[in-house]
């Protein structure tokens, strides 16, 4: 059995479905059952993760955990010393290629993210663990583009040239799926990226190619980015913390892996997948 945290999120909702394609039992964790909407045979339980005593029962008889930043929170180190009390054996956390950076740097941490806390709870659980350290989310860009995609075929933003090695999500929870399932990566963390390194620019392009329209990205400053970041509901810090890291990345080849490939034994999926995968929300987004 195996208990995942942040079982409807992006990477927890794919990672079900590979554990459950695999033939594990799976104990999804989400705040709402009722909303779930998780693959047949799945078992679903409401609790929440950042009041750990609230999963003591879904721990029972449970030999892995995932363990995500977002939905624990603050508290990870208490969920995986709930976990070993009950009996679990392996925890896998969701973390982030920036983990060991300065946290105010983290632009994540500024939406909820801790991912250098579900890190070093995973790694001190006295359990089996494995850190997942993530690259660029791929979804990052629906965020970041979606309402603008929506509202007409010009993107506007500050770096054109600033680069990411954008990973799917699947591909995330294919490696999480394996670090649950197998020995392979126990106490390993692994940096996961895409395959190839893209200016924004470049993904913005094959985004157009993906839903059949002439997108185009066009620079504006900094402040009125940060703006436009504000006006759709992102806090200023974070604002701030990826404007400082973006601009770092401009003409530069963003860090590309293979790990992922290494893993799987198989390329890791493209931007351009990616883009195909979700042409259909792409083209929903401005609603």
């Amino acid at each position: 059995m195996i208990v995942v945290t942040g079982a409807t999120g992006v990477v927890g909702r794919p990672l079900v479905e590979f554990l459950v394609g695999d033939g594990a039992d799976v104990r999804a964790v989400t705040r709402d059952a009722g909303a779930a909407k998780l693959p047949d045979g799945v078992e679903v339980v409401e609790g929440d993760p950042r009041s750990p005593a609230t999963l003591a029962a879904a721990l029972e008889g449970a030999t892995g955990l995932f363990l995500h930043p977002r939905a624990a929170g603050d508290a990870s180190a208490e969920l995986a010393a709930l976990a070993k009390e009950r009996g679990v054996a392996r925890v896998v956390a969701l973390a982030a290629v920036n983990v060991e950076d300065d946290p105010a740097d983290q632009p994540s941490r500024y939406r909820g993210d801790r991912n250098k806390e579900a890190e070093d709870a995973a790694v001190g659980s006295g359990l089996e663990w494995t850190s997942l350290r993530a690259g660029f989310f791929a979804l990052n860009t629906l965020t970041m583009w979606g309402g603008q995609i929506g509202a007409g075929d010009v993107v506007h933003g500050p770096y054109a040239e600033a680069t990411e090695a954008p990973v799917h999500e699947r591909d995330l929870a294919a490696v999480a799926a394996r670090a649950l399932l197998t020995d392979d990566l126990v106490g390993r963390r692994p940096v996961l990226t895409g395959p190839r390194s893209l200016s924004y620019a470049e993904m913005l392009a094959a985004i157009g190619q993906a839903i059949d329209r002439p997108l185009s990205f066009r620079e504006i400053p900094p402040d009125a980015f940060k703006a436009h970041m504000m006006g759709i509901g992102l806090p200023e810090a974070f604002a701030d913390a990826y404007l400082a890291a973006i601009v770092k990345s401009v003409g530069r080849p963003a860090l590309v892996t293979g790990e992922i490939e290494k893993i799987l034994g198989r390329p890791a999926l493209t931007f351009a997948e990616w883009a195909a995968d979700h042409a259909g929300d792409l083209r929903a987004s401005g609603g």
